[in-house]
C-alpha cells in the first residue's frame, strides 16, 4: 500500500493558524497511522489568495488530492484514517 501524502502549507499565515501543531504529525503521528503517511511542507500553496473561490480559512492541508480548510490535527487525523479505510 502506498503512503498517504499530506501537504501541509507552513506560509505565514497558516503558521499562525495553526499549521504549526499540524507538522507535529511527523513526529507524533498517532500509532495506527504513523507508517503510512509522507509529510511534505510547503512554504505557501497560495490558497488563501485565491479570492474568486473564496479560499481564505487556513490553515490548509491536502490530504492526498483532498483539501482540508481551517485544518487543525484532529481533522487530518480523521481524513487520514478515513482513508486508510477504504
Amino acid at each position: 500500500m502506498s503512503k498517504i501524502k499530506v501537504r501541509i502549507c507552513v506560509g505565514t499565515s497558516c503558521f499562525v493558524m495553526g499549521s504549526a501543531q499540524i507538522q507535529s504529525l511527523e513526529f507524533n503521528a498517532p500509532a495506527d497511522i504513523a507508517d503510512n503517511i509522507e509529510i511534505v511542507e510547503e512554504r505557501c500553496m497560495n490558497l488563501c489568495k485565491d479570492i474568486t473561490r473564496k479560499r481564505n480559512r487556513g490553515p490548509f492541508v491536502y490530504v492526498d488530492d483532498e483539501l482540508i480548510e481551517e485544518a487543525t490535527y484532529e481533522k487530518v487525523v480523521a481524513k487520514i484514517r478515513e482513508k486508510l479505510q477504504k
